[in-house]
């Protein structure tokens, strides 16, 4: 991937123009700033949208892991509280493996997602490409798998903000907005974390087997140990991508 190397305004340069210490203390800032949002009286009205893709994310992790096992990816739904699941089917009883392995896409998709959003921010033309990708998927995901009304209200105007940031926002609109965008992948596991670390959960208020205890069904091994390996890899792809991002 070609980097920024040449000063602000250059066709090759870091047109934030900050150097690569002041982008990650930069990206930290804005994690911390949207824990603290999550906490505070209105915040979680103001990341709604966010804590929506972000599900959107998770789910569509599930599906398309599904899809790579020969599965059937049948329908995505997105309750109003930020909750969802992917329906997927197949024709014969999956592995252990397949099981295990669509369980933890669901977790690492954000996370995924977000490194990939936050490494894109090095040059405009991935960058901007991001956004287009982004937007088109999720304009393209809601007509074929979404089904349900906040799916249809959140991700289309999600999609459309993207691909107006894409074509008609300020290069440094776009980057923070990627960026942006790649800090709320990369933490929403933070929102998550008893669930990580919880044999159950809640999906519109009924319960129902975690992903971490979906892996622990499969593999034998207790849900907090997985719930800890996620973590693990989770913290793994976060530092690699910084450190990916922002190396010269």
């Amino acid at each position: 991937m070609e980097r920024w190397r040449a000063t602000n305004g250059s066709a090759n340069g870091n047109f934030s123009g900050r150097s690569p210490r002041e982008e990650i203390t930069m990206l930290v800032v804005l994690a911390f700033a949207t824990i603290l949002l999550w906490h505070s009286p209105y915040g979680g009205y103001l990341l709604y949208p966010f804590t929506i893709l972000s599900t959107w994310f998770h789910e569509m992790g599930h599906g398309l892991a599904a899809m790579a096992f020969g599965n059937d990816f049948e329908r995505l739904v997105i309750f109003a509280n930020g909750s969802g699941y992917a329906l997927h089917v197949g024709e014969v009883e999956p592995s252990r493996i397949s099981s295990a392995a669509i369980a933890a896409a669901g977790l690492l998709g954000p996370t995924a997602a977000g490194c990939a959003l936050i490494l894109s921010s090095q040059t405009r033309r991935a960058t901007t490409a991001a956004l287009a990708v982004l937007g088109i998927v999720l304009l393209a995901s809601t007509l074929i798998w979404v089904r349900s009304l906040t799916g249809w209200v959140v991700l289309p105007a999600v999609g459309a903000a993207c691909l107006w940031l894409a074509f008609r926002g300020a290069q440094n609109h776009r980057k923070f907005a990627v960026q942006f965008l790649g800090v709320q992948g990369c933490i929403s596991i933070y929102r998550d974390f008893d669930y990580l670390f919880s044999a159950d959960g809640m999906l519109d208020g009924r319960p129902q087997i975690s992903d971490t205890g979906h892996i622990a069904q499969a593999l034998f091994l207790p849900y907090w140990f997985w719930g800890g390996v996620i973590t693990a890899i989770i913290a793994s792809m976060v530092y690699w991508s910084l450190r990916r991002a922002h190396s010269r």
